[in-house]
């Protein structure tokens, strides 16, 4: 019976997967992992509501309508952080509803699914705080090694040392302290808490904002300046920018006849000879892309105003109607397309690769922009997690003096 259920799924399964395969493969943007993914998902579905249709339930109904309000919200607008919880409350909706599938029907298929999902979970608890904490360690030693030692290149490393903090506190410190003084310091591992989930929210919707897929069809590519080496040529980081713009501009004209104009932004700093925009573009004409291909905007000192002189550019070349995206390193994209909202910019980001190493460090600085610009919200959400606990200890204050 178990094999006859591997054989209903799998056989479709793999003929299918086969082919989105060997389809990606022909594309000059691939992304096979995402179409795969979409591909399992939307194949479990159907093996899932087969399943549930023959036992006359439908539960399977449930982890949909979470998916359905994450999709909604998501095609509705990307560069919200609320898509980020909608997703990963499917995820833990899913996962449950395949425990009570399984419990209900034992099928091979399912409880294949259940036996993956545990052994990923035992890794993270087998991981756990203290393996987090050696591997930003180890993450910080690599940084420091091949890039400055700015206070941006430290986060892994302030990082480790407030979660070492932490665990000798736990271990050592807390003990010995009075139940009421344990309870009043518990506001910071709980404001940790919080940021570690908000952290989850935000690191998984900047993954999925990865997988963008602009159509051929665009007038501009808006690249984003970065600092320049010895003020005046791009730096590898810039570089890959660049680059990412142009392969998307070389797969536009292969495929339309049209090209897009780059549009290179990026103003003078104090240290540099010339401005990011400037450099850019001569960048760009060693790359064979002809001048008349590449417009400059060098007024800009902040992502911010990037999308909006450019915007400004696109405007007065192509008008109101213009279809357009932009190019960052992958990390950054997602609050790029942030600004690119504030700015009336609709507009997807493409993101270049980063080297592996620096993308912890990377994630956690953005992570840092994000909080700030929402810094109200998160201020008041943690005020009132500390005026909880402060209540509560009075309370147990209150308490303790009465039973004395």
């Amino acid at each position: 019976m178990g094999i006859m259920q591997l054989l209903i799924f799998g056989i479709p399964y793999l003929i299918g997967a086969s082919g989105i395969y060997l389809w990606r493969k022909k594309q000059p943007q691939p992304d096979k992992f995402f179409f795969l993914t979409s591909w399992t998902l939307l194949a479990l579905s159907v093996y899932l509501g087969i399943l549930e249709a023959k036992n006359g339930t439908y539960y399977l109904v449930i982890p949909l309508f979470f998916f359905g309000l994450f999709f909604f919200s998501y095609r509705l607008e990307k560069t919200r952080l609320i898509n980020g919880f909608l997703f990963n409350l499917f995820v833990v909706v899913f996962g449950s509803y395949l425990v009570i599938n399984f419990v209900q029907t034992p099928n091979i298929v399912v409880f294949l699914l259940l036996a993956g999902i545990g052994v990923c979970l035992l890794l993270v608890l087998a991981f756990g705080f203290t393996g987090l904490m050696l591997l930003l360690y180890w993450n910080a030693v690599v940084v420091i090694r091949k890039e400055s030692r700015s206070l941006a290149n430290l986060l892994t490393l302030i990082l480790a040392i407030l979660m070492t903090l932490w665990l000798i506190y736990d271990h050592f410190i807390a003990s010995s302290l009075p139940e009421w003084a344990t309870l009043l310091l518990s506001i910071l591992p709980m404001t940790l808490f919080y940021f570690a989930f908000v952290f989850l929210n935000f690191l998984t919707v900047s993954v999925l904002y990865q997988f963008n897929h602009p159509r051929y069809k665009q007038d501009c590519i808006i690249i984003l300046g970065a600092g320049l080496i010895n003020g005046e040529r791009v730096s590898p980081l810039l570089a890959r920018r660049i680059d990412k713009a142009i392969a998307f501009y070389h797969q536009q004209k292969h495929a339309t006849g049209k090209a897009p104009k780059l549009v290179m932004s990026g103003g003078q700093g104090p240290d540099e000879k010339v401005s990011e925009a400037v450099a850019m573009k001569q960048y760009a004409l060693t790359q064979a892309i002809p001048e008349s291909d590449i417009l400059v905007e060098t007024n800009s000192t902040t992502t911010l105003e990037n999308m909006q002189f450019s915007k400004e550019i696109i405007q007065q070349t192509f008008g109101d109607q213009a279809n357009v995206i932009f190019s960052s390193n992958n990390y950054h994209i997602f609050r790029a397309g942030i600004f690119a909202r504030w700015a009336g910019l609709k507009a997807d980001g493409i993101g270049s690769k980063t080297a592996l190493y620096y993308l912890p460090n990377a994630f956690l600085r953005e992570f840092i922009a994000i909080v700030a610009m929402n810094k109200k919200r998160h201020f008041i959400i943690v005020g009132l997690l500390a005026a909880m606990i402060l209540a509560l200890t009075l309370i147990l204050l209150i308490g303790s003096y009465f039973v004395k």
